[in-house]
């Protein structure tokens, strides 16, 4: 189960990417609207939301882990349970991938109007 601390990484990266992303798009965009001084920062809601579901993404992968690993060491875990739980870190992931994309997707949108 070595790759789980890659993947929790990534996803740790993931988020401080988007939270700054989110954080320099918002500036940006209220900055040339307004044209006032853009060195004041806003506290994005986006980054607190995306930080939660990245912290629920891992937790799903631990019991995930786990699970299996209690299943091929036979510590009384059965087959059901672990695949019920590496679905739900399955679905859990591309589900915060989608996030993700929307995200980056959003942004670009927001880079692409022209004021």
């Amino acid at each position: 189960m070595t790759a789980i601390p890659s993947i929790q990484l990534a996803a740790q990266q993931a988020a401080a990417s988007a939270t700054n992303t989110v954080a320099a798009a918002s500036k940006n965009a209220v900055g040339a609207l307004a044209g006032a001084d853009t060195s004041v920062t806003y506290q994005a809601p986006f980054a607190g939301l995306f930080q939660d579901a990245v912290q629920k993404t891992q937790q799903l992968e631990t019991n995930a882990a786990n699970s299996v690993t209690g299943l091929l060491s036979g510590q009384g875990v059965d087959v059901h349970t672990a695949m019920i739980a590496t679905e739900k870190s399955d679905l859990g992931f591309e589900m915060m991938l989608a996030f993700r994309n929307k995200a980056v997707a959003a942004y670009q949108q927001l880079m692409q109007l022209q004021f």
